[in-house]
């Protein structure tokens, strides 16, 4: 298989794309075909010898999504559409950066979809990041408000669903108003532009002021 591997830490001319026999998964692991990856910030550290407990050489990436190539205990049947992401993956064990990558069943998550590879690519840390901001972060609830600083950025759009999906009023923020249709096609309640004064604009919307900012 195709793989992109870091010998050692340094520039981006470190990542070398290699050949690589295809990895066997032990019981407990899948295999996963992988077709597409995002990348994140935590790789640049990884590949400029930041990140700790990493050894090398190393195949990079935090996170994949593709497909299920082997089960060995015949939990998850081939071909069934899976994401993985971090728990030591391109750190202390090979990532998301190959054909083909190997991790615990317990760090999968099937779904079914008929989005392009490439979108659903982007979508896990970015997704994760944006619930774990909800939720561990916020504790956001049903029937409270949120306010999104940058609500058209890639994490913004995200948090926005996963909150109108929690039950919450999202109010959320541009600084140029020919975004403001992104955010209402994305099912944003109430569009702000940002002029650098945005509670006073807030609270002409809502007096009390919002439960939650991001």
């Amino acid at each position: 298989m195709r793989a992109v591997v870091l010998d050692e830490p340094g520039p981006v001319d470190h990542l070398r794309l290699r050949t690589l026999p295809i990895p066997e998964p032990p019981p407990g692991w899948v295999r996963i075909k992988v077709e597409a990856f995002g990348l994140n910030r935590s790789e640049l550290h990884t590949r400029l010898g930041l990140a700790e407990g990493v050894t090398f050489p190393r195949v990079l990436g935090i996170e994949a999504t593709g497909t299920i190539d082997a089960d060995p205990d015949g939990v998850l049947e081939p071909g069934r559409q899976v994401v993985t992401m971090v728990g030591g993956m391109g750190r202390t064990f090979d990532g998301g950066y190959a054909e083909y990558t190997i991790v615990p069943r317990s760090q999968v998550i099937p779904f079914t979809s008929d989005l392009p590879w490439e979108t659903i690519g982007a979508l896990p840390e970015t997704l994760q990041t944006a619930y774990g901001s909800l939720t561990t972060g916020l504790d956001l609830q049903a029937g409270q408000t949120l306010l999104i600083r940058g609500g058209t950025s890639a994490l913004g759009l995200a948090t926005a669903a996963l909150a109108k999906d929690i039950g919450a009023t999202v109010f959320a923020t541009t600084r140029n108003p020919d975004r403001i249709p992104t955010l209402t096609d994305h099912g944003i309640d109430h569009p702000i532009i940002d002029d650098g004064t945005i509670a006073p604009l807030v609270r002409e919307i809502l007096p009390e002021g919002v439960h939650a900012g991001l």
